[in-house]
């Protein structure tokens, strides 16, 4: 993008288009939250939603036999996701289309498995997950990672950025009860480690943010952007003990 004056769309889109991830987690925790799923080899149709650039679809995509559509909002993000297919040699199997996980084009229970990472708390942990439960086959397989409270009190500080982000947090106990009623059952639930947040999204969004300074000098849109994403980091460094990223495996009833 060669914007003189970008919004703050646009700077998403720039700090995260060269990014491997567009938000926590890692290779490892993937493969850990499949090491769940009953017989992978009869999971032939995948969902992955707000797939960004399709970091963690390439890692699904060899390690399991199935075919995956990855869904993202943003052509820009999908563009660079079918590239990646193809420098894999996985384009056969996995293909992104520009869309919105809230306004699925799917069948009715098309799925047997939706995946999704650091996306549904955007719309909210229990309207994605009832509106996602359709689109799954029966005993199919629900896998998405979402912010959560560790403990029912924390700071003040932590709990109105969240909230002045516009995304509301649940304990961990909370979101299994709403995973239960929107008709599921919990397979397993387990924290992300620290170093999927500092390793592998942070310390690279630092170096994105870098260039758009570069790019951008003296842009005050530009400046409080990456101020935001610094004061996000610092926070997380502070409270990490109160909230993180949460996986959360539930299998269709």
């Amino acid at each position: 993008m060669e914007n003189a004056k970008p919004t703050v769309l646009d700077l998403i889109i720039e700090t995260h288009i060269g990014l491997d991830r567009q938000g926590p987690g890692s290779p490892e925790t993937i493969i850990k939250a499949l090491s769940f799923l009953g017989n992978l080899d009869k999971i032939s149709r995948v969902a992955d939603l707000a797939c960004g650039t399709g970091g963690q679809t390439m890692i699904l995509a060899q390690n399991i036999k199935g075919n995956i559509t990855g869904v993202d909002i943003l052509p820009e993000l999908i563009n660079v996701f079918n590239d990646n297919a193809k420098k894999l040699n996985l384009q056969e199997r996995v293909n992104g289309i520009v869309g919105s996980m809230e306004n699925l084009s799917f069948q009715k229970e098309e799925f047997d498995l939706i995946w999704s990472e650091g996306a549904i708390d955007t719309i909210g942990f229990e309207k994605g997950l009832n509106y996602w439960n359709s689109f799954l086959k029966k005993n199919g397989y629900i896998a998405v990672t979402c912010p959560s409270w560790f403990t029912d009190e924390r700071p003040v500080e932590i709990e109105k950025f969240w909230g002045d982000a516009g995304i509301g947090l649940d304990t961990i106990g909370q979101n299994i009860l709403i995973m239960q009623k929107a008709g599921y059952s919990p397979i397993a639930i387990f924290t992300l480690p620290e170093k999927c947040w500092t390793d592998n999204y942070f310390i690279p969004r630092i170096t994105a943010d870098r260039a758009l300074l570069e790019k951008y000098p003296g842009n005050k849109t530009v400046a409080d952007y990456i101020e935001n994403n610094k004061y996000e980091t610092e926070l997380y460094s502070k409270y990490n003990q109160y909230y993180g990223y949460v996986f959360y495996i539930g299998k269709k009833v």
